[in-house]
């Protein structure tokens, strides 16, 4: 309840929308996936440049903001933001890409709309522990082509004008 003028009101205060952030557990899509499991059987980086077309397209026509990790083997974790804009990391050799992606969850729960994108049910257990919430790869696969379908839409719609 609220006061206005006098007057309580039942309805809730209307609070700004935090923005949306997407972490995407990359081997876990790869690995789920049928076309790019194929890719990722004859090159890794293809496969891997593929997820990241995706993903790409997926935050340029809707309001998240994404970031894929990847298992890395590095001597510290690498941040590549692609000219697309989305943000890619590497874990390093001795931790793996579901501790960057926990790491990352408990970091930005508090001041974004955090999801993780994950077929790991421990990783779904813990990210939820921090606020985040999960979907499945088939879940994703559904928002990247829902996202495709209203951009084609949206292009047919301006045509006609």
């Amino acid at each position: 309840m609220r006061r206005t003028r006098g007057r309580i009101s039942l309805h809730k205060p209307i609070l700004p929308m935090k923005p949306r952030v997407l972490i995407v557990d990359g081997h876990s899509m790869i690995f789920q996936w049928p076309d790019l499991t194929l890719q990722h059987a004859k090159r890794t980086a293809v496969a891997r440049e593929s997820l990241v077309r995706m993903l790409t397209g997926l935050q340029d026509n809707t309001d998240w903001n994404v970031t894929v990790v990847f298992d890395g083997n590095g001597v510290r974790p690498t941040e590549i933001k692609g000219n697309q804009g989305i943000q890619v990391f590497y874990s390093t050799a001795d931790q793996t890409a579901d501790s960057v992606i926990e790491r990352l969850a408990a970091k930005y729960s508090d001041r974004y709309e955090v999801t993780v994108a994950t077929d790991d049910l421990m990783e779904s257990t813990t990210v939820a522990s921090f606020g985040a919430r999960s979907i499945s790869a088939w879940q994703l696969r559904e928002e990247i082509e829902t996202a495709g379908r209203n951009l084609d839409e949206r292009l047919r719609q301006l045509r006609r004008r």
